[in-house]
């Protein structure tokens, strides 16, 4: 099993910058696909960034290209989202999650982070 604990969440004014950290623990992630999702008040959780064991391959949501930048350190099995030019419609709860190689889904989740963004 694959225990994820995210954090670097807060209170931030429109513009600013987080770095979101999730760490992992337990079965090794080193050659997992890595996810990020969030989840706004009312709304699905929604995807966000995914980034391949390598690090080599990335991919984000439509609405987070150029602002969000997911990266990996195999070495300390931690997976992070840089967050710039924050907006209001950022505002949700983050979560990491991990994709098994030959697994259809993202099997392990963390317990989510609060990001919150204030105009």
């Amino acid at each position: 099993q694959v225990q994820l604990v995210e954090s670097g969440g807060g209170l931030v004014q429109a513009g600013g910058s987080l770095r979101l950290s999730c760490a992992a623990s337990g079965r090794t992630v080193s050659r997992f696909r890595m996810g990020w999702f969030r989840q706004a008040p009312g709304k699905e959780r929604e995807f966000v960034a995914a980034i391949n064991w390598s690090g080599g391959y990335t991919s984000y949501a439509d609405s987070v290209k150029g602002r969000f930048t997911i990266s990996r350190d195999n070495a300390k099995d931690t997976v992070y989202l840089q967050i710039n030019s924050l907006k209001p419609e950022d505002t949700a709860v983050y979560y990491c999650a991990a994709k098994p190689q030959g697994s259809n889904y993202y099997n392990y989740w963390g317990q989510g982070t609060q990001v919150t963004v204030s105009s």
